[in-house]
């Protein structure tokens, strides 16, 4: 599917890979979905689908739910059936007989009325800072994210996995074909191809490894130096973000996204997807996460540098 660059800027929902995606409070949301073809879209049927959303069900239940003739439910559920949109889950002994509990196939569904038409691929200014990850709408990288498992010199485990769907999903808009791949550091063994690179040093060792190259990074009490402007930051709700030849391959580029802390690398990956506009202009930044409905979880950043 061939889309235009996004600005995560505003409640928007687009259908990426299937998948049905809406950009709030700063994190991107996402539900399976599936193209419908020629649906039933009665009242009746909406109803159905509606009723099975909430929790699976047999047409006798949802008869009596909503207060519909059995009959009438029983024709739309084999309807929905026969086009895809729900199917059988279990079967359960009810009264005496055997009830099809149903449910549907996915949580959510779109309708294409026409064929998709080609659009503008990526703007100019998104396409310099995006290749060579992303060259002719076609992925070239790997994303590496710290693997959940204790490891590395501090046994420490990774909560960055959510944020490599929502980069992923956010790179995806750009792609005409191909997909982003997320590996885990420990899986990683070539590492002179380009590379995104979530989560700092002491979670992901391929972070580890290019960190000392780097003009932005972490340094040995594992705050942030930047040595474009000689300052430190120490809190844990700093992150950076830095493009940069690979020192393992100068021919590759690569990408870290990461903090301090998990809230950190939270704060750099929001930088990317609401700030992109900014973020594109360099190639290293320093960001700083905010909590600005004092929740205690950062949703909305500044860009320090």
């Amino acid at each position: 599917m061939n889309f235009a660059a996004p600005k995560f800027n505003q409640k928007r929902l687009v259908v990426i890979m299937a998948f049905v995606v809406e950009e709030k409070d700063g994190r991107v949301l996402a539900l399976p979905s599936a193209e419908l073809g020629k649906a039933d879209f009665s009242e009746t049927a909406m109803k159905i689908l509606h009723s099975l959303a909430k929790k699976p069900s047999y047409p006798k239940e949802m008869a009596a739910q909503l207060r519909m003739h059995e009959q009438k439910v029983y024709y739309h559920v084999h309807n929905l059936e026969k086009q895809g949109i729900i199917r059988v889950l279990r079967k359960e002994e009810r009264g005496g007989t055997l009830a099809k509990i149903y449910v549907l196939t996915k949580p959510s569904f779109f309708l294409k009325f026409r064929d998709f038409e080609k659009t503008e691929k990526i703007p100019k200014t998104a396409n310099k800072f995006l290749e060579p990850f992303i060259a002719e709408g076609v992925f070239n990288a790997k994303i590496v994210v710290g693997s959940p498992d204790p490891h590395g010199p501090e046994r420490a485990r990774s909560r960055d996995a959510s944020y490599a769907i929502d980069l992923a999903l956010f790179l995806g808009t750009f792609l005409n074909k191909s997909e982003p791949s997320v590996v885990l550091d420990t899986e990683l063994h070539e590492v002179k191809e380009n590379l995104i690179i979530i989560g700092g040093p002491v979670i992901n060792r391929i972070t580890r490894a290019v960190n000392d190259k780097l003009p932005v990074r972490f340094d040995a009490k594992k705050n942030i130096y930047s040595s474009l402007t000689k300052k430190t930051y120490r809190s844990d709700e700093c992150g950076i973000i830095v493009k940069a030849d690979n020192p393992f391959n100068r021919k590759s580029k690569l990408l870290l996204i990461a903090g301090k802390r998990f809230s950190g690398t939270r704060a750099a990956v929001l930088a990317l997807l609401k700030r992109f506009d900014e973020i594109q202009k360099k190639n290293a930044h320093v960001v700083l996460g905010l909590d600005s409905d004092y929740d205690g979880v950062v949703d909305d950043v500044r860009i320090l540098e």
